[in-house]
């Protein structure tokens, strides 16, 4: 991992994402800190940034696909799209529904996934794991292969546990531990 990109997207995260104060997560916890990544995934450099070093998190082992729970990791999938396509990586996306259209296809994902693809769920924040669970059990139940989780912050709550009990790897560009440090 480049450290001068992630030194760089720490400083970003600190500025726009991490705010102290009283917080309900969406676990149902209560904290006095809150990391709200979508204004950092949402920036144009820090959703490049996120991109860039979760492109190379991959790069031995490229994914046919990279996907996620919707609302969280929408701006990241889009980003690594974008980048992978300007460096001629076979990448295809998947967005996964809080819950399955009432209409048309009436689908939970959507994406141009294939049964058998190898795909990696992506994260902005990680607290319990519960949303990348439902990412990792819908598209699994398409018969795709969901072995791991990348996420930009773990939160150290259980979701690296709660997640390799349901079979996956997950790492994280950065621990709460550390943001709370540099904060």
């Amino acid at each position: 991992m480049n450290t001068s990109y992630r030194s760089e997207l720490l400083e970003i995260l600190l500025e726009k994402s991490f705010k102290r104060g009283e917080f309900i997560l969406a676990s149902g916890q209560k904290s006095n800190y809150y990391v709200d990544a979508r204004l950092t995934t949402l920036d144009a450099r820090g959703g490049y940034l996120i991109a860039k070093i979760f492109l190379a998190m991959l790069a031995d082992d490229v994914p046919n696909a990279v996907g996620g729970l919707t609302l969280g990791a929408d701006p990241i999938i889009g980003s690594m799209l974008a980048l992978a396509g300007l460096e001629d990586l076979d990448l295809k996306g998947c967005i996964v529904r809080k819950k399955a259209k009432e209409h048309g296809t009436q689908s939970l994902v959507e994406g141009p996934l294939s049964e058998g693809d190898r795909v990696v769920i992506i994260e902005d924040v990680l607290t319990t794991g519960g949303s990348s669970l439902k990412a990792v059990n819908a598209v699994r139940d398409l018969g795709c292969d969901v072995q791991r989780v990348l996420g930009v912050v773990d939160r150290e709550q259980g979701a690296r546990e709660n997640l390799k009990e349901a079979g996956c790897h997950m790492e994280s560009i950065f621990t709460v531990s550390e943001l709370l440090r540099a904060g």
